[in-house]
């Protein structure tokens, strides 16, 4: 965080600065988290889950289009919801697979699900997940307002790890938490368990050392 409150721009220095001039500020801290946790590890999957996705550098293509002026094909082609999941193995030099997930409120949730199956699917391939959002432009109104602050989560799935993850969900309804459900995920890192509900599914974490 800078002095006057506004997010600092994450240190993106191990990429080359043609393509890191392109780079989104989701983008940037998106590639920050997967750089810290698997920059080393050459075959790991990736799974890239975001709520919002590229949207602030989709809204200003929209508004170009509205006022009749070309498009920016750099614009275009970085604007995917999967774009950092192909950065990162362009980066890597890594053919593994990649999965991008959308799942509105819950898209930490089914991404470090859909993590959690492909780990399961091949235990000794790590899979790399990352989610990361930002708040929506200020043209989207209440949902805009709504909008808490940028942040990225990077987490590393592996046999063997040291810490094992418990997900548990149960129907809930007409409830919603009032924090995004990656921030309860991280409450459960710190202190072993937490809940979060939204989208009529309540979701507990629980964690354990082995």
């Amino acid at each position: 965080m800078r002095p006057d409150g506004q997010p600092s721009s994450p240190d993106v220095a191990f990429i080359e600065p043609m393509l890191r001039r392109r780079l989104s500020s989701l983008e940037k801290m998106s590639l920050r988290v997967a750089h810290d946790c698997a920059h080393d590890i050459s075959d790991v999957r990736f799974v890239y889950a975001s709520r919002h996705g590229e949207l602030t550098r989709t809204t200003v293509m929209l508004g170009d289009l509205a006022a009749e002026q070309e498009l920016s094909p750099t614009a275009f082609s970085m604007s995917v919801l999967n774009t950092s999941a192909g950065l990162f193995s362009i980066l890597q030099r890594n053919t593994a697979p990649s999965t991008a997930v959308s799942a509105a409120a819950s898209s930490f949730g089914y991404g470090l699900l859909e993590a959690c199956m492909q780990l399961a699917e091949k235990p000794e391939q790590p899979v790399l997940l990352v989610y990361a959002d930002e708040p929506t432009p200020a043209v989207y109104g209440e949902t805009a307002k709504s909008s808490l602050e940028a942040h990225a989560i990077a987490l590393l799935l592996q046999t063997g790890a040291p810490r094992q993850i418990t997900c548990r969900t149960s129907p809930a309804d007409g409830m919603t938490s009032s924090e995004p459900q990656s921030r309860a995920f991280l409450r459960c890192l710190e202190s072993g368990q937490a809940s979060w509900t939204g989208e009529g599914t309540s979701w507990t974490w629980s964690t354990q050392d082995r």
